[in-house]
């Protein structure tokens, strides 16, 4: 936008819009006098001489030299703040655009997840807002200026963004048995073979005539006892309530079963399963295989570099599992809670581990330098059995405590996750309510939010 200033009876302006381009473009002070008064028109132009704008002065008498050398330098410093402005708006824009790209990167992985990263944020600006407003106790020394709202809304948006190496096959782990693909399809075929055997078995010993009746009854047995023993596997593996030590057991006496194996299962394997099964001793065909197992190739090692010391730079006190991943059978079926082992566990934790040294690593303006801290407190406690960090309520900040209350109560409510439904808002409020009692949130902060009209209104726009 032209800087100009117009006289009563002269619009300058237009003067200036008169000109040849060339004279426009001479990036030299051009000097008119009209209706008795006398104006310098300055061309402002960026470092890479693009324009910028104009700079007009008028007045009633004649420019002076020193009038016009001040001019000059004052249309410098006019250049260069519009520049700047202009630079550090663009900045602003560019930085707002990578950190919404990135969220939506992190949920673009996972067609399960796709808005928790457009929720969470929405929720923690709308609780940062009713804390500034609130005049309850817990929230009286807290201050939302445009410093602290606008690191909310970066962390807040940035919250996940470690997620974004996150295998998104642990993330949406639906069975127990799942990696990228659920390998139940595998122990149903075995099953099957199983079923086959048995059959096979009894039709060799028979008579032409056919089998007995007794041996008729036993086969029936058998293949029923099958159908058993597969409808538990695969109830067990759903994960939908707690494995009791008599099912884990069960497991394992079903694990001990054997089938036939009469094709070389080293065949059409990649490099680095070859490698996995290099300290596996070759069975001669045909071999007896355990319907469920636990193989040396199932547990994968943790690269070097992906582990931390004790006394570590960002202070992560989280306990690092031996393997990467364990992919064992009978272990996997047996996990008591849920569908993850504890290496899948932490992987998925690892996210905020990540998050903190992504964020740690940007050299953020000093006005937002809270942003790693208000994005990766998330997962804290405020009893101090959180993670990464295990730091307790009086060292996390409000709207770090705020953003935890944000991201359990869409995570209760979600209704796009492939492992449960989504809990209505009341029934979410209950459950947190319950945790807040147990340490795990801030319960005047959690109170703060529950009897406001806050979850309705994230029901209205969230949960149709």
């Amino acid at each position: 936008m032209p800087n100009w200033v117009k006289s009563e009876n002269t619009d300058w302006l237009s003067e200036w819009l008169s000109l040849n381009d060339d004279e426009r473009n001479s990036q030299q002070t051009i000097e008119r006098t009209l209706d008795y008064r006398h104006a310098l028109m300055v061309p402002l132009f960026g470092r890479r001489r693009h324009s910028l704008g104009l700079l007009i002065i008028v007045r009633s008498t004649e420019f002076s030299e020193r009038h016009r050398s001040f001019i000059k330098t004052l249309s410098g410093f006019a250049a260069l703040t519009l520049e700047s402005t202009a630079l550090i708006m663009q900045q602003k824009q560019l930085f707002e655009s990578f950190i919404r790209l990135l969220a939506e990167a992190v949920d673009a992985k996972s067609p399960h997840t796709g808005g928790h990263c457009y929720r969470v944020p929405v929720l923690t600006e709308w609780l940062v807002e009713l804390a500034d407003h609130s005049n309850k106790q817990c929230v009286a020394d807290f201050r939302l200026d445009e410093d602290m709202r606008e690191a909310v809304h970066i962390a807040a948006w940035l919250h996940d963004c470690g997620k974004v190496v996150t295998p998104e096959y642990v993330v949406d782990k639906a069975t127990k048995l799942e990696t990228i693909y659920d390998r139940i399809h595998e122990v149903r075929m075995r099953f099957e073979v199983c079923k086959l055997e048995a059959e096979l078995k009894y039709w060799k010993a028979a008579t032409p005539q056919g089998l007995s009746e007794s041996a008729t009854e036993q086969l029936s047995h058998q293949l029923k006892t099958l159908d058993d023993d597969f409808a538990f596997v695969a109830e067990c593996n759903i994960g939908s309530e707690k494995m009791s030590s008599e099912a884990i057991n069960r497991i394992k006496q079903i694990a001990a079963r054997t089938w036939t194996r009469t094709i070389d299962d080293q065949l059409g394997l990649s490099n680095d399963e070859r490698n996995r099964r290099a300290g596996r001793k070759t069975a001669s065909l045909p071999a007896q295989e355990y319907l469920l197992s636990d193989q040396p190739e199932h547990q994968i090692a943790r690269p070097v570099g992906q582990s931390f010391a004790d006394e570590n730079l960002w202070g992560f006190k989280m306990q690092l599992p031996e393997w990467l991943y364990d992919r064992g059978e009978v272990k996997n079926l047996s996990i008591q809670y849920g569908t993850l082992t504890d290496e899948e566990r932490y992987k998925i934790n690892e996210h905020i581990i990540l998050t903190i040294k992504m964020l740690e690593a940007l050299p953020f303006p000093r006005h937002l330098m809270n942003v790693p801290e208000i994005a990766g407190g998330h997962h804290e406690r405020m009893d101090g059995r959180g993670y990464p960090r295990a730091i307790v309520a009086s060292s996390m900040s409000i709207p770090a405590r705020l953003m935890a209350i944000a991201d359990v109560f869409e995570a209760l409510t979600a209704t796009d996750r492939p492992y449960k439904s989504g809990k209505s808002p009341e029934e979410s409020l209950n459950i947190m309510r319950q945790m807040a009692q147990g340490g795990h949130f801030d319960i005047e902060l959690f109170e703060l939010f529950a009897q406001s009209d806050l979850p309705a209104r994230y029901a209205e726009k969230f949960l149709h």
